[in-house]
């Protein structure tokens, strides 16, 4: 009885404390006393005699006279684990650490369309400052499955072989699986040009500066840079601002998408977010789980796909394509490819011998799958679909037969009728960077070979 007291005593004082510290957080902007740095490992900072939440704020003097802006990313014990946001200078022992609140978020609405911001809502394309009128926060609640608005209509993208045979419904979510070199964001700037969409929303995480300027001026140009958002967080970035820039680019959709528009979302690439969020798990003292990889990691990845999609109401959209980068082109084999394909709606896959072989868009048909596909297409034009994809597979099984001259004719007659039809099969899946084939031009082409097959 007298250990029922005590134990209920103790809980009436840790009320009343956690009231004090509500309070002292609802009159000032800061959310406790100042603590001190005692120890800097690695990109971890480790700050004592102060309290704040995970996800909280924390600037910590440096030498200089600036602040450091820092993230608490986890606690050890009586001490705060903090991870800077820019690039970490000047910091000296003791430094006085200050935990305050969040105030509001970052920019959003129609003045980002044309711009290049960072991570943090900074414009990095000199044309001046924002005038945004709106700001977000960078996480939310994804939609209630049970509210959100079934995927039955397709969109066009303007590239054939995906428009055909692997047509994308509006508010699916698509993994773009490659390795480097292989015409990834060619592929990504022909959809950002073509695709039927409202807004683009195009995520650079974690890529060379270098590529952060040729995507825009060269590979998006000005024509499909009018109606984009470009959030660039390169490689050279902390590992909290890539992950930060992923975040923001969701919620700039998730802003169009609440006004009833039709988004697209390119993010290149999901593997670099999950990297970021490797190098942030691993500092703070997470154990590796698969291939190096953390627990968490796989746990982010989906809270950050699901919240593309439609919406409850059906008004808006958000079509998000992810790339994946794969080590040495085996997608098959890489734990962030694996946990890709198990979280979103179809994959595609780019495929290195196409590439080398000078055949592009390189797309891999018999590789690349789109789920949502049976319920945006007729079922005639899924027939159609299957017999394109039979034909290919028919050559492409007996190709190095073919190569060396081993094949005999009328062994197989599919493989006969095959080889006589692989030149317009070749052609339909080729397409030039600067020429855009509708969805329904797309489909009636194919239903022209699918006839002309028969069966």
């Amino acid at each position: 009885m007298n250990n029922d007291s005590a134990l209920q005593a103790r809980h009436q004082r840790w009320r009343q404390q956690l009231a004090r510290r509500a309070q002292r957080a609802q009159s000032s902007h800061m959310l406790t006393v100042e603590g001190r740095l005692r120890r800097v490992v690695g990109l971890t900072l480790e700050a004592e005699g102060c309290e704040a939440p995970l996800g909280s704020r924390c600037l910590v003097d440096a030498a200089d006279g600036t602040e450091l802006d820092t993230e608490v990313v986890g606690f050890a014990d009586e001490r705060l684990l903090l991870m800077p946001v820019t690039e970490m200078h000047g910091v000296l022992p003791n430094a006085r650490v200050r935990p305050c609140a969040r105030v509001g978020g970052l920019p959003v609405g129609e003045a980002l369309l044309g711009r290049v911001v960072g991570a943090d809502g900074v414009p990095l394309d000199g044309e001046g400052p924002l005038r945004a009128d709106a700001h977000a926060v960078l996480k939310r609640e994804p939609i209630n499955p049970m509210a959100r608005k079934p995927i039955d209509a397709p969109l066009d993208t303007g590239v054939r072989a995906i428009n055909a045979l692997l047509t994308v419904g509006r508010g699916q979510r698509l993994g773009l699986f490659a390795g480097s070199g292989v015409g990834k964001s060619t592929l990504m700037g022909m959809m950002t040009r073509y695709t039927d969409a409202d807004v683009v929303v195009v995520g650079l995480i974690g890529e060379r500066g270098r590529e952060v300027k040729e995507f825009v001026e060269q590979t998006l140009g000005h024509e499909g840079r009018h109606r984009a958002v470009i959030i660039a967080a390169p490689a050279d970035a902390p590992p909290l601002k890539r992950l930060r820039g992923a975040q923001y680019a969701t919620a700039v959709a998730e802003w169009f998408r609440d006004r009833g528009q039709r988004v697209l979302l390119l993010m290149d690439s999901l593997t670099r977010y999950a990297q970021a969020q490797r190098e942030i798990a691993l500092a703070i003292g997470e154990p590796p789980a698969t291939k190096g990889y953390p627990p968490s990691v796989f746990a982010m990845l989906p809270a950050l796909v699901e919240r593309a999609g439609n919406d409850a109401e059906g008004r808006g959209s958000i079509t998000a394509f992810y790339t994946v980068l794969t080590e040495g082109d085996d997608h098959r084999h890489d734990p962030i490819a694996d946990a890709a394909r198990a979280i979103l709606d179809g994959h595609i896959v780019l495929s290195r011998d196409l590439a080398e072989a000078g055949h592009y868009p390189s797309i891999d048909i018999e590789a690349s799958i789109s789920r949502v596909m049976p319920a945006v297409v007729s079922k005639e034009r899924m027939r159609a679909a299957q017999k394109f994809r039979q034909m290919y597979s028919a050559y492409r099984q007996r190709q190095d037969l073919i190569a060396v001259g081993a094949y005999q004719k009328g062994s197989d007659t599919q493989v006969d009728q095959a080889i006589a039809m692989w030149p317009r099969l070749v052609r339909f899946l080729q397409q030039e960077v600067d020429e855009p084939v509708e969805l329904r031009a797309a489909q009636d082409q194919l239903a022209l070979i699918a006839a002309e097959i028969g069966g």
